[in-house]
């Protein structure tokens, strides 16, 4: 998992979208331990207090978020969650529009290695905090 998580992060070219990405799987799953140290890189990244801060209503948060990163963003939870069992095809077209194909490999691959450290870290009760750069 390491290894995904590195490439893909790597292959898709962008750390603060990444981190974003990681944020907000995080925050679904309720990963506090992710959580913690996703926010504490992207802080350490620059990432303006403002878009941490309102991630989880990235929807609603106007222009804060530019239409490539709402379209990461649909992925990350259509991907994350899966309630109809498959992410919708509107949702991959989007994504499939701002990022080419090896990007949107690689963000599908850290979404799922993001969804994949959360349940590991979930499960084994993990607590935050343990986390030093």
């Amino acid at each position: 998992m390491s290894a995904l998580s590195a490439a893909a992060k790597k292959g898709l070219g962008d750390p603060e979208l990444a981190e974003l990405v990681m944020i907000r799987a995080s925050q679904i799953n309720h990963c506090a331990f992710c959580l913690d140290m996703h926010l504490t890189i992207a802080r350490e990244q620059g990432v303006d207090q403002k878009r941490l801060d309102l991630l989880d209503a990235w929807e609603e948060a106007g222009d804060l978020y530019s239409e490539r990163e709402r379209a990461a963003l649909a992925l990350t939870e259509a991907v994350t969650v899966l309630t109809d069992g498959f992410v919708p095809d509107e949702v991959y077209a989007a994504a499939a529009k701002h990022f080419d194909e090896d990007r949107l490999a690689h963000l599908i691959g850290l979404i799922t290695a993001i969804n994949g450290w959360n349940r590991l870290m979930v499960s084994r009760r993990i607590a935050p905090g343990g986390y030093t750069p």
